[in-house]
Formats: structure tokens, sequence, C-alpha cells
């Protein structure tokens, strides 16, 4: 039965950037589980999934827009170190958890630390990135 909206499927993947790095993967663990049409998962994703028949592999790329969007340089803030709670560790590549001003949670990368201060990227770890997915679809219900 191929996956069509609606479906609850149930995916392996493995996702890499254009350099080959890994960034995720389901091998180690239990396959995703989604429904296709639902938006519980970046569209390009659901697409290719969208069609596929249990024990089917494939690869494809998203583009960065299709993906998580481009970077966007006004979600990088540079904000003095008095700001930040003394009790928060402040380390390059470290992921911090604040609230926006409509109290949304926003999660926040630590790009860089002075003396001085702190410069936080409120972008997706991978905006501005092309995606590679090796997926197999494990499961259609």
């Amino acid at each position: 039965m191929a996956a069509v909206a609606g479906n609850t499927v149930r995916v392996h993947y493995r996702g890499t950037l254009e350099d080959g790095t890994e960034f995720d993967s389901s091998r180690d663990r239990e396959p995703i589980e989604f429904v296709l049409g639902a938006g519980q998962v970046i569209p390009g994703f659901e697409n290719a999934v969208t069609g596929m028949e249990p024990g089917e592999s494939k690869t494809f790329t998203i583009p960065a827009d299709e993906a998580y969007g481009p970077h966007r340089p006004e979600l990088v803030h540079r904000i003095p170190r008095s700001q930040v709670p003394a009790e928060v560790t402040l380390a390059p590549g470290a992921r911090l958890e604040a609230r926006d001003q409509g109290g949304r949670r926003v999660v926040l990368t630590v790009l860089e630390v002075t003396d001085e201060e702190a410069v936080l990227d409120a972008n997706h770890p991978l905006a501005g990135k092309d995606l590679t997915f090796e997926i197999e679809l494990v499961a259609v219900a």
C-alpha cells in the first residue's frame, strides 16, 4: 500500500549536510512515526515519503528554503554578559532556552562569548543548509 495523506507512517532515516556530516539518524533507535499531511515533519520530507511503499528506500535533498529556511542574520543577537544569569554556563555551541516577549519558547545557540558579551543565534541549527536524507519506509497504517 502506497503512503498517502492521512496515513500514519514509520520511517528510518539518516540526514546529512552537503559535506557529508551526519546531523541525525534513526538507525540506532525506533523509526520516526508521523501522519502524512499533518505537518509534523518538514514539507520536503513529507513529500518524499508520499507514494512510497513499505520496504522502499530513497535518497533526496531538500533545499534550505524548503527545510528550515534561510539563515536570518537578524536572529543573531549580541547581548551584554550581565544580562545572562550567573548560573547559566556560556560556551560556544551550548544551547539555551529563553522566552520571547510573547512568552513563546526560543532555543538559542551560543556562538561566541567574551568577558563583555555573548553572541546568541535564534535560528534553527539547520537553517540555511540543504539537507540530504536516506530514508526507508518501514510501515504504513
